[in-house]
């Protein structure tokens, strides 16, 4: 990344978003810090791609006079994700505080207090500073476990709680008001997409440990003229081999246990939850119709850690549950979701409403597979029957996923299926129960 411009990763009430954040700098004898924006809004995007799309294209914004600026459109994608380190998720913060203070909770409590106030700072939020000063706990948070440990310890604590469960929706609220995602240039984001598609897709390979033929050969003529080995030990290639083996079986845990967690982007906010099948039947993180959701994977791996309140979840009935909530509470699991299980029904309505040229079949086949999983899953028939193709939305739905020139194409207007379309992605977002 260019020197002292960093990607970062907001968990707000609108979902996950990325920015690009220059921490203090001197310039001139003057200190300045600033993130991504333009005078009163604070530039955020829902990936890498979109980022790395506008910072390529755009004339205007706030790091535009940064000294290290002219380095960041040159960029690649990846170079534009965040690492682990500059994640912050904000909207976990009461889920955190109902923990006890152990060194991790404290540690990322006390990352986000300072992005908190770094946004506060640079974006003029008085109201910001007022709830964190109002509450001694906020400053000590960067002093690890030692100020919240006997008596006075817990008191702290229990102050920093009741200040989040009482204030902290108003930093939320004023840090999401000042969220503007900007248009960017739908040619250049084709290609920066691509490259972030090419980018995961590697990645996933590399866990899988997919190598080319060169790679095969390289690792034979490794094995053959390897003469670093002692007696009675292990050679270095040898320890590289089990970490290779380690890595693998780590990305392939939820393959193993069949449990696939899955990304849920609404025109409101992303979702997080999980989802298998039995007995090819599907069956979602939840009971009784409602499926449990999250604001971020890090949420979702911190409630599978917790446990209780998912004692009664019908995932409870598969017969590897146990081990998901093993690997949870040993902190092993890492919750990462598949680019095919990343269900993505913002826009479909506007995209419906402009005629079957305008829907993307990919899209749209995975849309309608989350809405009847989890219409089946509940018991409710009232999405089998309106995607019928006796249906004007079925019909509309079964052009676009199984084009046949020898069919009657659907002709506009198109509004009874924007509208039909619509109330089953409300019923469908009524079913969702946000921790």
């Amino acid at each position: 990344m260019a020197q002292d411009i960093i990607p970062i990763e907001l968990g707000l009430p609108q979902g996950d978003l990325v920015t690009l954040w220059a921490p203090r700098w001197r310039e001139d004898g003057e200190e300045w810090e600033a993130f991504l924006g333009d005078e009163e809004d604070l530039y955020a995007f829902p990936d890498a791609a979109h980022l790395a799309a506008f910072v390529r294209t755009a004339e205007q914004h706030d790091l535009i006079d940064h000294p290290a600026w002219e380095a960041v459109p040159a960029l690649n994608v990846p170079e534009l994700i965040p690492d682990d380190d500059h994640c912050f998720d904000l909207v976990g913060v009461p889920e955190m505080v109902a923990e006890e203070p152990d060194s991790w909770t404290l540690s990322e409590l006390a990352e986000i207090v300072a992005i908190v106030r770094s946004l506060a700072d640079v974006c003029e939020l008085d109201e910001v500073h007022e709830i964190l000063d109002s509450c001694e706990a906020f400053s000590l948070l960067d002093q690890g476990q030692l100020p919240f440990t006997g008596r006075e310890g817990a008191r702290l604590w229990d102050d920093l709680s009741r200040t989040v469960s009482q204030k902290w929706d108003v930093v939320l609220d004023a840090i999401d008001e000042l969220i503007t995602i900007p248009e960017v240039d739908a040619a250049t984001l084709d290609a920066t997409a691509e490259e972030l598609a090419a980018f995961h897709e590697e990645s996933a390979e590399a866990e899988a440990g997919v190598g080319t033929e060169d790679d095969l050969d390289t690792v034979d003529r490794d094995d053959s003229d390897d003469d670093t080995s002692t007696a009675g030990g292990r050679s270095d290639a040898d320890e590289d081999d089990e970490d290779d083996f380690d890595d693998e079986e780590l990305s392939g845990f939820w393959a193993e246990v069949g449990i696939d967690p899955i990304k849920i982007q609404l025109s409101s906010r992303d979702y997080y939850t999980l989802r298998c099948y039995l007995d090819d039947e599907p069956v979602f993180l939840g009971s009784a119709g409602t499926i449990e959701v999250y604001p971020s994977e890090r949420a979702l791996a911190r409630a599978l850690a917790d446990g209780g309140n998912l004692a009664h979840t019908d995932l409870a009935e598969v017969s590897t549950w146990d081990e998901v909530l093993a690997s949870a509470t040993a902190g092993e699991l890492e919750v990462e979701v598949d680019p095919d299980n990343t269900y993505i029904l913002a826009g479909l309505d506007e995209d419906i409403a402009d005629g079957v040229d305008a829907v993307d079949p990919t899209q749209l086949e995975l849309a309608v597979e989350l809405l009847t999983d989890a219409a089946d899953w509940a018991g409710d028939d009232e999405v089998s029957k309106a995607l019928a193709t006796s249906e004007r939305l079925g019909w509309l739905v079964s052009f676009v996923l199984r084009p046949d020139p020898t069919r009657l194409t659907p002709s506009p207007p198109f509004d009874t299926e924007q509208q039909a379309w619509r109330r089953l992605v409300e019923a469908f977002e009524n079913r969702l129960h946000l921790n």
